[in-house]
């Protein structure tokens, strides 16, 4: 089922990848919204550069779809320096680290996304690299064994994570800079869909925005997808002008509701309030009644069902809010028990 979500913070091929980057911004001042770690990391970048040092190493964190890898490459650009991407999963052994490191120069930025899943050779591995630029390579082995001393030039390593209670306390106390992401307002989406309009060359009409914004989950890459299903469903039923009514029509297609939840999100809440009463239920217990993967809806789902007051995690596990009953269509009765009033299972 998440393969397929329309919503889903994740890119979902690399056809979508190359248009997400097309309508990246390429500076800090066209970077819309997270005021807080945009002022941060100016005044740092400036500084830098005045002492022609590079940047100090920085780790992101927060759901996914944010923007850390945008900011990442803007970093790159503004610093004037190249930038290497990688992901924690991808570097398996020492070797494919090195293979990276020893082709950084001065001031160059090493990005790794998912840092978080770093195997614990690779990221001990890097610890002295990080701090004291320099690694102890091990080649052959058995009898044969050596340890060469590799100083590397000085660089800035930028990592990001959707779950940053699993970056072990040694990786992230070797960070200088460490900053949240923080979920889009309707207003800084509408700005961020506006500018990709222009981009694209698509004709808006009033409200035709707003409406895809409401809808985004707080999340620019969510909103680029939605922007992109909508332009073609005006293609393809309209003018190729948004309208409302174009909007409306579209997102009902996709099944995306009022508030931004999709077939996944609604799934989830049924299954909490219909199999395990509202909870309390473990997030196994809910993953495996929905078969899905316990990282996509710690990940993907439960970030924005918390935000938005349907879901409530306890000691016990996750429960189901008054807010998700009446938006579902049930209804709770006095001693806690729900009667189905919807049509919706």
């Amino acid at each position: 089922m998440a393969i397929d979500r329309v919503i889903g913070s994740k890119s979902l091929n690399g056809q979508e990848e190359d248009f997400n980057q097309s309508l990246r911004p390429k500076t800090l001042g066209e970077c819309i919204g997270q005021s807080r770690v945009k002022e941060k990391l100016s005044i740092a970048i400036e500084a830098a550069v005045k002492r022609k040092e590079p940047l100090d190493h920085i780790l992101f964190y927060g759901p996914p779809g944010l923007g850390k890898t945008t900011l990442a490459n803007v970093i790159s650009g503004e610093m004037g320096a190249n930038i290497r991407c990688s992901s924690g999963p991808a570097l398996v052994k020492q070797g494919d680290v090195m293979g990276l490191l020893s082709n950084i120069k001065t001031g160059d930025i090493l990005f790794i996304d998912e840092i978080h899943r770093l195997s614990t050779p690779v990221e001990e591995f890097i610890y002295p690299a990080m701090e004291d630029f320099k690694v102890d390579f091990t080649v052959d082995s058995g009898m044969h064994a050596k340890t060469i001393n590799f100083p590397l030039k000085r660089f800035t390593l930028i990592g990001a994570t959707t779950r940053a209670g699993l970056v072990s306390s040694p990786l992230r106390s070797r960070f200088g800079m460490l900053y949240h992401m923080d979920f889009y307002s309707p207003d800084e989406l509408c700005e961020i869909i506006l500018r990709s309009a222009r981009l694209l060359k698509l004709p808006v009409n009033d409200g035709s925005l707003e409406l895809i914004a409401s809808r985004s989950r707080g999340t620019p890459r969510v909103a680029n997808r939605l922007l992109k299903r909508v332009r073609d469903y005006a293609q393809v039923k309209g003018s190729g002008e948004l309208t409302v009514d174009i909007v409306e029509k579209a997102l009902e297609m996709e099944q995306i509701d009022d508030f931004g939840l999709d077939n996944l999100d609604r799934a989830f809440l049924r299954a909490l309030i219909k199999v395990y009463d509202g909870g309390p239920a473990g997030i196994e217990a809910i993953a495996a009644t929905l078969g899905e993967e316990r990282d996509t809806l710690e990940d993907v789902v439960e970030p924005y069902l918390l935000q938005k007051e349907f879901l409530r995690r306890t000691k016990r596990g996750r429960e189901a809010t008054a807010k998700a009953y009446s938006h579902l269509g049930f209804e709770m009765r006095g001693n806690g028990e729900k009667e189905d009033v919807s049509e919706l299972f």
